[in-house]
């Protein structure tokens, strides 16, 4: 990631850690969930290695994709970061947003 603080919450990213995987480009929508495989990597296309990556496997999809225009509508999510700092690519998610999203979704498969 190219953002300053893209790469901090790839940083703090720790093997275990689930996280949603989201299509921003066509769709716009949350469609799974992935979990970190390995963490604290240097992004290997930076030659000055200062910018983070990880490694993620899936674990589940989404039972219906989760639209960025549903996340909108719904008040409880106003403060997502998804929403606020639309730009970035890698954003924290809170425990009760996380909870709203699945719900939203229906679960996974």
């Amino acid at each position: 990631m190219r953002n300053h603080l893209a790469a901090r919450h790839l940083r703090t990213m720790a093997v275990g850690d689930l996280a949603f995987f989201y299509h921003s480009n066509i769709g716009k929508q949350i469609v799974g969930i992935a979990r970190i495989s390995v963490a604290g990597l240097t992004d290997p296309t930076d030659p000055e290695g200062k910018w983070a990556a990880v490694k993620v496997q899936p674990v589940a999809r989404l039972k219906a994709p989760v639209t960025l225009a549903a996340i909108k509508a719904n008040p409880a999510l106003a403060e997502m970061d998804l929403l606020r700092l639309s730009r970035l690519s890698v954003s924290a998610v809170r425990a009760a947003e996380w909870d709203i999203v699945l719900e939203m979704a229906g679960g996974t498969d």
